[in-house]
């Protein structure tokens, strides 16, 4: 799993980095062109694609970003009447909407990739193996980049199967530990934790542990679940159920 994470990390800093750069670069070209002293310098070179492999890199980037999102806890959800709920029916809810996404995002995979398959991947693949062809669909390109398109909507159906399996991996653990994952964003790696002082501290708060009624609760960190039976290893916590 950590190779695995490392190379989901790994792509969407690529991905950020590389439309970010082709946008500054993009950009910069645009206003040296309007320079006079630079223009002989710069009027041969052409950008026009640059927006187009910007957009196809955010949607990547999105995609992906989305399954990282599962992994780590840091979607938006609307938690409001859960939070009020006993741990046990709490858990049963939790369990239910991670289910519902990883079926949802499957079911997005699956279509995707029948989409992707049709719209050209078939034809590609065939072409790539020497086979015949028949009355396969070649599929459209894009305008600038003249990319087949199907590449682009690839994102879809690997994006898509990779947030399911997240909301599957989130859901085992919180089956196993009554825990789910979190994230603060005020955390910054790298800077050590000052406990001194408590506006300057960059310390990586869980929010399961606020029973301020206006964060996230598992079941692992519920107060109200302090009747749960021991598990045998000294914690006094059970399976949370």
């Amino acid at each position: 799993m950590k190779v695995l994470d490392h190379l989901e990390e790994a792509l969407i800093a690529f991905l950020m980095a590389a439309a970010t750069l082709i946008i500054f670069v993009a950009v910069l070209h645009r206003y040296a062109s309007g320079v006079a002293f630079l223009y002989p310098y710069v009027s041969h070179l052409h950008f026009a694609w640059a927006q187009e492999l910007c957009i196809i890199l955010f949607v990547w980037m999105a995609k992906f970003g989305a399954a990282y999102g599962v992994r780590t806890g840091i979607h938006v959800g609307v938690d409001v009447v859960i939070n009020r709920l006993k741990p046990r029916a709490r858990g049963v809810f939790i369990v239910f909407g991670l289910l519902a996404g990883a079926a949802f995002t499957g079911c997005v995979a699956v279509l995707g990739g029948s989409f992707v398959w049709d719209n050209g991947a078939h034809y590609a693949f065939v072409t790539a193996l020497g086979l015949e062809i028949g009355d396969l669909y070649e599929g459209p390109i894009t305008p600038d980049l003249e990319l087949p398109t199907w590449i682009v909507y690839s994102a879809i159906p690997l994006g898509s199967s990779l947030m399911c399996f997240r909301f599957l991996q989130v859901c085992v653990g919180f089956l196993r530990t009554g825990e789910l994952p979190h994230h603060d964003h005020g955390h910054v790696e790298g800077l050590d934790e000052d406990k001194t002082d408590t506006q300057r501290a960059a310390q990586d708060i869980n929010w399961f542990t606020m029973n301020d009624g206006l964060h996230p609760k598992d079941i692992a960190h519920d107060d109200d679940a302090g009747d749960k039976p021991d598990d045998g290893n000294g914690t006094g916590k059970g399976d949370g159920r």
